[in-house]
C-alpha cells in the first residue's frame, strides 16, 4: 500500500520539478521587442498597401465604366438622385429594387420626348379623357373663344336649330339602286372609359367617401356613440 501511495503522489513529469542551471523555472531572456515591432510594421504596411491597391483598382474600374457609357448628353445622363450623385453626402445603401425605381424615375423624367408608354398608354389615355372632360363639360375662354358645356350647346341647337342649305335641283338622273341617305342617331356616344380609369375613379370615390365619413365623425362625436 505504501508503494502505491508513493507512486500516486509522484509528479507525472519529474523533469518539471528539477531546478538547475538549465531549468531555472522562469524565462531567462527578455521579450523580443524588435521582432514585435517589425511584425506590427509589416502588418500595418500590408493593410495600407491593400487599401491603396483597392482605391486604385476602383478608380480604374470607374474610369472604364465612364468611358464605356460615353460622354454625358441628352440621351445619356449620370444618376444624380440622393446618395448616388458625385461628391454628394453618402447615405445608407438602398436595396436593389429601390435603386432601380429611382433610376427608372429619373430616366422617365429626363429622357427626351417622344417617349414610349411604359404602362400600355393607360395613364396617357386617362389624361386625354380628363382634358376632354374639361373642354366638353365646363365653361372656358381660350384666346377670345368662349367654350360652353356640350350639353348646353346641344340644348341650344335643339331650340334654335341649324341653318339648312337649300337643296338645288337635281341635274343627274338617279340610277338603279340609288337611295337618299338617312342619318340615324347613334345608339351610344362612342365614348367608353378604360378599365384603368374605372379603377382609378372607384378608388377616388372610396377615398372621398372615407374622408367625408371621417370628417363627419370628427365634427359630431356624439353620432358615433
Amino acid at each position: 500500500m505504501s508503494t502505491e501511495h508513493n507512486k500516486i503522489n509522484q509528479p507525472l513529469n519529474p523533469e518539471h520539478g528539477v531546478r538547475d542551471a538549465d531549468h531555472p523555472g522562469y524565462e531567462t531572456t527578455d521579450v523580443n521587442v524588435n521582432g514585435i515591432a517589425v511584425f506590427l510594421a509589416g502588418l500595418f504596411g500590408s493593410v495600407l498597401i491593400f487599401f491603396v491597391f483597392c482605391f486604385v483598382l476602383g478608380k480604374v474600374i470607374n474610369g472604364a465604366i465612364k468611358k464605356e457609357d460615353g460622354p454625358v448628353n441628352k440621351w445619356s445622363q449620370n444618376v444624380d438622385y440622393s446618395g448616388a450623385a458625385e461628391n454628394a453626402p453618402r447615405q445608407d445603401m438602398a436595396s436593389a429594387a429601390e435603386m432601380e425605381q429611382k433610376q427608372l424615375q429619373q430616366i422617365t423624367q429626363t429622357f427626351p420626348a417622344p417617349r414610349l408608354d411604359i404602362d400600355d398608354g393607360e395613364q396617357s389615355t386617362a389624361d386625354l379623357h380628363a382634358r376632354e372632360d374639361l373642354l366638353l363639360n365646363y365653361y372656358s375662354v381660350d384666346n377670345g373663344t368662349i367654350r360652353i358645356p356640350i350639353t348646353h350647346a346641344m340644348a341650344l341647337i335643339a331650340q334654335q336649330g341649324l341653318p339648312v342649305e337649300q337643296a338645288g335641283q337635281k341635274t343627274e338622273t338617279a340610277m338603279f339602286g340609288d337611295d337618299n341617305p338617312v342619318i340615324l342617331a347613334p345608339l351610344t356616344t362612342g365614348f367608353a372609359r378604360t378599365g384603368y380609369e374605372l379603377d382609378v375613379i372607384a378608388a377616388r370615390e372610396q377615398k372621398l367617401a372615407y374622408n367625408r365619413a371621417e370628417s363627419a365623425e370628427n365634427t359630431d362625436p356624439g353620432a358615433a356613440k
